[in-house]
């Protein structure tokens, strides 16, 4: 009994130790990390990706008129566009033979058959004192809200109607007025009727929230943040060689329970749960911004409302951003799942300049560091012709800092006609170069935070996936930091890594 009592405390003795080691190796390793993130994207979870799950937008009343849908009319008696005169600030014509930019017409929803229309250069369409149809005013009101009145044998031909009760028609190629009774049937000589197209949609937060409106949308909401991700995901993601997960989050949560219009409560709540899961099932969790104010990207992911990016346009809306920063970190900084803090998720260049990406990435970096020590920042690159490399000499000189990059065979022309074989060498040759030009020995750690083992490959066989994701997963390896598959739920299957796993196409 004494042997086995001296035995034991052997045991515990080189457990202490080794223990201690790792723990030294982990506090140190915020710079080097013992450990490379092996993560999953829960993506389209509390922030809305309408591709991930279409089914979330099938109760919205008249789902078709969303936020941001851009739509083109087309008269049928002139058989020209409207089109907004200068792109905006004038008058609307109707004298365009074919559609783009100018003819397009940008829905702001007010309730499922009330609308404003924005033009290109941001102004609205409305009626002015004589009835003609103008695009002068930059923020909408009673003179800007409109209806359309679809005909029910072709949902094509329409009617809009003004808030003054008539209908716009085309006098004239540069003559649009909004006095038309309505009266006149749907046929071609109608001067007030239009073939509607639809350019453009969006599906992002924003759309389903404000499109399901202010007493459906929390119950909808609400519903969705409990059963598409639960704890018995969490268990999932730890018996299957991850480890962390990267929350998507957009910056209303910083105002739960009472964020602004349109968007609901009970987001942070359940981020709250998944901090208790990753604790339980020791994950460490990645809270990624990827939604800030005025939305840093024109795409639905960023909470959109119309395509137009107005982050980092002003000092305030960089000082909102990291006070949402400053409310995450300092609301998980002691639970020992927080394993870093992503500041903003893809902003695009040009339209947001370096400068002003750098000076908040600063003051977010700042903000983490008030709260914790050791959990790491993450800087995510500018996407579009910005320079892989910019933020380099600036994140170097920042303990715990991490570079995302995100690389997908896909969203470009040059991934159409790829073969199988041109695909695996484009990740062995290409990406490995990229990767390896933003991973510097003295910089900052680098993270692939988002990809996928989907391309434009096809009737690609399960075997061609299975060599293409295990290809990315050799080269993506090597990032200092780690990766992160996008995502772990997807109606798309190859989206989805619950899928691809159980279904063998990936193996790790």
């Amino acid at each position: 009994m004494a042997s086995y009592s001296w035995a034991r405390k052997l045991v515990v003795y080189y457990f202490f130790i080794i223990s201690s080691c790792c723990i030294f190796s982990f506090s140190y390793g915020r710079i080097t990390p013992n450990f490379k993130v092996r993560a999953v994207n829960l993506g389209g979870w509390l922030l809305t990706e309408g591709w991930i799950k279409p089914s979330l937008f099938d109760g919205i009343p008249n789902k078709d008129f969303l936020d941001g849908t851009g739509l083109q009319f087309k008269s049928v008696k002139v058989e020209k566009y409207l089109c907004a005169e200068l792109g905006g600030g004038t008058i609307i014509v109707a004298n365009r033979t074919a559609a783009s930019g100018w003819e397009t017409f940008k829905i702001w929803r007010i309730n499922s058959t009330s609308f404003n229309f924005r033009v290109f250069n941001k102004e609205f369409v409305g009626v002015d004192g004589s009835g003609n149809v103008v695009a002068v005013e930059n923020k909408p009101g009673f003179s800007e809200t409109f209806e359309i009145v679809r005909n029910s044998d072709d949902s094509s031909r329409v009617r809009i109607k003004a808030s003054n009760g008539f209908f716009l028609q085309v006098k004239t190629e540069e003559l649009v007025t909004a006095d038309n009774g309505g009266n006149g049937g749907w046929g071609d000589d109608d001067p007030s009727i239009f073939i509607m197209k639809t350019s453009g949609r969006l599906e992002g937060e924003f759309q389903i929230t404000n499109g399901y409106g202010p007493i459906m949308a929390p119950q909808v909401m609400r519903e969705h943040w409990e059963t598409f991700i639960v704890e018995e995901d969490f268990k999932f993601i730890a018996s299957n060689g991850l480890n962390a997960v990267r929350i998507p989050v957009g910056w209303w949560i910083a105002s739960d329970p009472t964020p602004p219009k349109p968007y609901v409560g009970g987001s942070l709540h359940a981020l709250d749960n998944a901090f208790f899961w990753a604790k339980k099932y020791e994950l460490k969790v990645i809270i990624d911004l990827h939604a800030a104010p005025g939305s840093q990207n024109p795409w639905e992911h960023s909470a959109n409302r119309d395509g137009t990016i107005e982050w980092g346009k002003t000092d305030d809306n960089i000082h909102q951003t990291v006070a949402v920063i400053d409310f995450l970190t300092a609301r998980y900084a002691k639970n020992p799942s927080l394993y870093a803090v992503e500041l903003i998720n893809e902003p695009l260049a040009p339209e947001i300049s370096f400068e002003m990406v750098k000076k908040y990435y600063e003051a977010g970096y700042n903000a983490v560091r008030k709260h914790s020590s050791d959990a790491y920042v993450v800087m995510s690159n500018r996407l579009g012709p910005a320079d892989p490399t910019e933020l380099l000499p600036f994140a170097s000189g920042l303990k715990g800092s991490v570079i995302d990059v995100h690389y997908y065979n896909l969203f470009s022309d040059m991934f159409n006609d790829l073969t199988v074989q041109q695909n695996l060498d484009f990740v062995f040759n290409n990406r490995s170069a990229q990767l390896n030009t933003v991973t510097q020995s003295n910089g900052p750690l680098t993270l692939v935070g988002e990809w996928v083992a989907e391309w434009q490959v096809r009737d690609a066989t399960k075997e061609d996936y299975q060599k293409f994701a295990k290809a990315q997963l050799e080269v993506f390896g090597r990032a200092t930091f780690g990766w992160a598959y996008w995502t772990l739920k997807n109606v798309n299957n190859h989206w989805s890594l619950e899928w691809m796993i159980k279904n063998g196409y990936i193996k790790l």
